[in-house]
């Protein structure tokens, strides 16, 4: 599936949702704002997780009093209707993430989506054991690659499973992190694939459109996180977030 063709089917989903709704044609605004670290992530004993370095910003949409989130590198504000939203085109990481955060905020206030608020404090840590667990029961001890660096997830399941993990950020390529060497998911990404038995995916590859290179595999899949909470059910995936709200 192509880029594009991955959007396009969100953007359909949900003109055809908001039209049944009649939500489509009304003034509704949908506010962005980029969530200060205690906002979003509360205050944890670990330090850090990619939002306290500020490599990344979790936007935040609201409509209608439901709240739909989504990390991104490019942060910026949208406030206009959903029509005016859907007519936009999708091609910078900021377009990408505000449609992504809108879609989880109007996905959670159709009931079709759940968990769209990122957790906080030691939730991650307790997400991340859960998560161990989870794999256990389904995939016993598979070889993992995992995409995107989540630190609290890594030192869970590299105490567990064999685990390689790639990352976007050049100051963690190169780099060991939770005894772990963050490799470039640039160069690397195919080569994990191929040595896995089960991909663990950020689900933020849904707001940099990365998400079509671990769609369709062969190997079981599982996305993480609130980013691709509204996505998840109409791609059909596989996501694990225990702790989100």
């Amino acid at each position: 599936m192509r880029r594009e063709d991955t959007y396009g089917k969100l953007k359909d989903f949900l003109r055809f949702q908001v039209e049944k709704a009649n939500l489509l044609e009304e003034r509704v605004l949908i506010k962005g704002k980029i969530l200060t670290n205690e906002e979003a992530i509360g205050n944890p004993h670990r330090q850090d997780y990619p939002l306290l370095k500020g490599k990344e910003k979790l936007l935040q949409a609201e409509f209608k009093g439901a709240l739909g989130q989504a990390f991104t590198d490019s942060p910026g504000t949208f406030q206009g209707t959903l029509n005016e939203l859907l007519a936009q085109p999708i091609t910078n990481n900021f377009e990408k993430a505000s449609f992504i955060a809108v879609l989880n905020a109007v996905m959670r206030y159709l009931g079709l989506a759940e968990g769209t608020i990122h957790c906080k404090d030691e939730e991650p840590i307790e997400c991340a054991e859960k998560l161990v667990t989870y794999l256990k029961e389904n995939h016993g001890k598979p070889k993992i690659a995992m995409i995107g660096l989540q630190p609290a997830i890594l030192e869970a399941c590299g105490k567990e499973f064999p685990i390689r993990v790639v990352d976007m950020d050049r100051d963690n390529i190169g780099h060991e992190k939770c005894g772990v060497m963050v490799e470039d998911a640039e160069t690397k990404t195919e080569e994990l694939l191929e040595w896995c038995e089960l991909v663990l995916a950020t689900g933020s590859t849904v707001a940099n459109g990365t998400i079509i290179n671990f769609l369709g595999l062969e190997k079981p899949t599982v996305f993480f996180g609130t980013t691709i909470a509204g996505a998840a059910p109409i791609l059909g995936v596989t996501r694990f977030c225990e702790c989100s709200k």
